[in-house]
């Protein structure tokens, strides 16, 4: 591959990346630490959010295909979502107050709640279109033979990302507040779709699609379509399984540090720091060493790498109250990458598998039915299930500065995780008789 279209996938997988994880890490701290120290609240945006960027994704890599053309879907919707996470900068308790000329605290509280969610929604719609329909398609269209490779260092993306604004955008958010961070990373957003739209190429034999809307919308629900394309079903089937898993405990992974851990921002910062380096550097490392090789028996083996990490770290969160916190740290770090390994190797060889089984003439119908295993069922299923098990461990305390009662996640999200993620054994299993 060329280095300009090096350059274009590490810059937009890279930005695309850092707004996610803005979205799942700062936007769930952002709700809990400023509006109201509920894990529900956090639930139900993450929810509405992957109903969101599933409905988009379906109709947005549809559209892509019809216009033959990926390069403006991505960089004005880039362009555009930077703009919506800039917005956030403005909303506050204090601002809604102001706006709606509320006085009751519970009636602020939730109006705010409902602003969030909403422009939280129609942020992910753009995101949806730019990075999960237009760029995901721009990657099969363009990486051929050297899948593997891309889909390696675009699995580590997640976690450069999750570094850089855990770690990172921690010194932001504390020296200039959730304003300064959403101005920053939408301004970093918005400049990147600017750039695209001088540097992405499509690829020359991408062309129009003339098959009519609703049949292509319809197209991946089809039982023949199905069935001549079981494979990739079935890796979408444990693409789901593996993301209900982790959406399980991945919304309230860094409350769960603050709350129940009691590590400060600069603790969970270093353990996020060597664990996400650590996991990055394996998953470049063993990125083009799975061409090849049998990745059906690899995904067997990462997957119980995963599910090892996940019983592990729930036995060393249970197992180290009271102890000094800089050996919980280490405990928690090696444990973490233990799980982390396993979580960007199945996400790295899950999408390759996907992008290889995927027809190259229907790339932009299939997106969104990967959306609907990727995101929709996962980020329904998952939280929900991550709620109820908080909700019956029931770890509270109340909150000193305003006196509401404050929900701590509980380590079991992890053991019910670990547990979950056996199932993706059905499909792995499936796929090697075949």
């Amino acid at each position: 591959m060329s280095k300009r279209l090096w350059f274009v996938l590490i810059l937009f997988g890279l930005v695309g990346q850092i707004a996610w994880s803005v979205e799942n890490i700062y936007f769930n701290l952002f709700i809990y630490n400023t509006i109201s120290k509920s894990t529900s609240s956090v639930t139900l945006m993450v929810q509405l959010s992957g109903i969101v960027a599933t409905v988009t994704t379906l109709f947005a890599g549809i559209l892509s295909d019809k216009l033959g053309n990926r390069k403006y879907f991505v960089s004005v919707g880039y362009l555009c979502w930077g703009l919506l996470t800039l917005s956030f900068a403005f909303v506050t308790k204090e601002n809604t107050q102001i706006w709606f000329g509320l006085t009751e605290e519970l009636e602020i509280i939730q109006l705010t709640i409902a602003i969030v969610i909403t422009l939280d929604c129609i942020m992910t719609a753009f995101g949806s279109t730019a990075n999960d329909a237009a760029f995901n398609a721009y990657v099969t269209d363009n990486t051929g033979n050297a899948r593997s490779l891309a889909e390696g260092v675009l699995s580590a993306m997640p976690l450069i990302a999750m570094l850089i604004v855990a770690g990172g955008f921690g010194i932001i958010v504390t020296t200039l507040g959730y304003p300064g961070l959403f101005v920053g990373v939408g301004t970093l957003m918005s400049l990147s779709g600017i750039i695209g739209l001088w540097l992405i190429n499509d690829n020359p034999n991408l062309k129009k699609s003339n098959s009519d809307f609703i049949s292509d919308l319809l197209y991946g629900f089809r039982v023949s379509v199905i069935k001549k394309n079981r494979q990739l079903y079935l890796y979408f089937l444990a693409m789901g399984i593996y993301g209900i898993a982790s959406q399980i405990y991945m919304p309230y992974l860094i409350i769960f540090m603050q709350e129940y851990l009691h590590f400060d921002a600069i603790q969970y910062s270093v353990v996020f720091a060597c664990v996400i380096l650590g996991a990055s550097v394996i998953a470049i490392f063993l990125g083009n060493r799975f061409d090849g090789k049998n990745k059906d028996r690899l995904l067997m083996l990462f997957s119980i790498i995963y599910i090892v990490g996940m019983l592990s770290l729930y036995i060393t969160a249970k197992t180290t109250a009271g102890i000094n916190i800089n050996l919980v740290m280490v405990l928690v770090g090696i444990t973490s990458l233990i799980l982390m390994t396993g979580f960007v190797q199945i996400l790295a060889l899950l999408g390759a598998q996907i992008r290889d089984y995927t027809p190259a003439e229907n790339i932009g119908k299939l997106q969104g039915i990967r959306m609907i295993f990727f995101v929709l069922i996962p980020m329904f299923i998952g939280p929900m299930i991550g709620q109820k098990i908080n909700e019956t461990t029931n770890l509270t305390y109340v909150d000193p500065i305003n006196g509401s009662l404050a929900h701590v996640p509980s380590p079991e999200i992890f053991l019910t995780s670990g547990i979950f993620c056996v199932f993706i054994f059905y499909p792995l299993i499936l796929l090697k008789r075949k």
